[in-house]
């Protein structure tokens, strides 16, 4: 455990010492005022008796879990100001509520950073605590010594949220907290730094933001998330809002999601589901997960063998209409195929520049079809995206008819849950 961090239970009862050296009292609160400083510790209440003093942020000198050194021991005694956010008091098993105004999760601790300003030790809040290992420091408080606590709680997953993504509901008279995040800034973030804050999260509390959130925004964090957290999201949503965030979804990316459901809870969602949008996943869920039939995506262009530079320009507006992100992100080449279906050959997306409109693709296709059946094993697949340094690989069934694409991002995913 960081040496500069503190938790509220270490906190309290911590004695406070003066400036030779003896003490005073021990901490009974701190308080935030969010009128000075939204994070900083701005007061200590201390017990000193028959009386509770307040010391100010820039009387302390030092904090360690050994105790608190004033700098300055001009005390005042404390008077309750309404201004004032008070850890134990006001958020210590209190709720933390969504953007709806639901109850989530209870505050079980808090954890501060201890920072240098001016050679003196400074309090902010950095976290509140709702999870198992905040439980255990509870239930250990005062019994064992605060070292030993952090060395037997090192096991246990921690469960935060951080205090920025906090504020406390002014009007509300038990001063509960609630997330302070916005639809508008949850759809503005990058989908990896969004997945990044759900996953930090309770199960309660991202079944909360997925439900408030735009489909196609949750479609895209839910992509950046790990499969089991994938699975837990979908199975805590309505079906119908599980559809439409995977109607946002690559094919692929929504047969994988499904396939870690149970199987009545994936055909709720897929019931639930457009039919053209449901008819590709389903025949994604029919291939094994660790082969090329369960990698590829149906998403791709393919055009007649015949077709020009012009008719491939067109198409790829067409597509653009309707999903420009796909264009832009994910498309690099072109297929062309037989009437029949069969693949015929593949055209990278940079050799079109510079190309006359009546030029035909088939004079631009690559030296080497390289491609996979669709019961190609994983291995084997990743093999030749490294072997030839692949953007995207063709995928085709028993009759060598396109059937899919695998792509590099693909390809990146599964190394990177091995």
């Amino acid at each position: 455990m960081a040496e500069n961090l503190l938790y509220l239970t270490e906190l309290m009862g911590l004695p406070v010492f003066d400036i030779k050296g003896r003490r005073m009292g021990r901490v009974k609160d701190a308080a935030v005022t969010p009128s000075i400083h939204p994070a900083r510790v701005d007061r200590f209440l201390v017990g000193g008796g028959w009386a509770w003093l307040t010391v100010r942020s820039e009387q302390v000198a030092s904090i360690s879990l050994d105790g608190i050194r004033l700098s300055d021991e001009q005390l005042t005694p404390y008077h309750d100001d309404e201004y004032m956010l008070r850890m134990c008091r006001d958020l210590l098993d209190q709720q933390i509520i969504d953007v709806n105004g639901r109850k989530v999760v209870r505050v079980t601790d808090v954890t501060f950073d201890i920072r240098k300003d001016d050679g003196r030790d400074t309090l902010w809040v950095l976290e509140v605590d709702v999870g198992i290992r905040s439980i255990f420091r509870r239930l250990c408080q005062g019994v064992i010594p605060p070292r030993w606590i952090r060395r037997a709680q090192q096991p246990i997953q921690p469960s935060s949220i951080r205090w920025e993504f906090c504020n406390i509901v002014e009007p509300d008279p038990q001063r509960r907290l609630r997330l302070n995040i916005s639809n508008q800034m949850l759809e503005s973030m990058h989908p990896a730094d969004l997945a990044d804050i759900v996953e930090e999260l309770s199960p309660a509390e991202r079944e909360a933001i997925f439900e408030t959130l735009d489909s196609e925004v949750a479609a895209d964090a839910l992509s950046e998330i790990e499969p089991k957290m994938q699975a837990s999201i979908l199975e805590s949503l309505e079906p119908e809002k599980a559809a439409d965030i995977l109607e946002e979804m690559a094919p692929d990316e929504a047969a994988d999601a499904l396939s870690e459901l149970h199987e009545e809870t994936s055909e709720e969602i897929l019931d639930e589901m457009e039919s053209d949008e449901e008819s590709e996943v389903r025949e994604l869920l029919e291939f094994e997960d660790d082969t090329a039939g369960g990698m590829m995506n149906t998403e791709y262009v393919a055009l007649p063998e015949e077709a020009t530079v012009a008719e491939a320009r067109a198409a790829l507006d067409r597509v653009a209409g309707q999903d420009e992100a796909f264009v832009l992100e994910n498309l690099n080449t072109l297929f062309l195929t037989g009437a029949d279906g069969v693949l015929r050959g593949a055209v990278p997306l940079g050799r079109l520049f510079g190309q006359p409109g009546s030029a035909p693709l088939a004079g631009l296709i690559s030296e080497r079809l390289i491609h996979a059946g669709v019961d190609e094993k994983q291995d084997r697949v990743t093999e030749r995206f490294d072997k030839y340094n692949l953007l995207a690989l063709a995928v085709v069934d028993e009759s060598g008819r396109l059937a899919g694409v695998i792509t590099a991002d693909d390809i990146i995913s599964v190394l990177r849950r091995r």
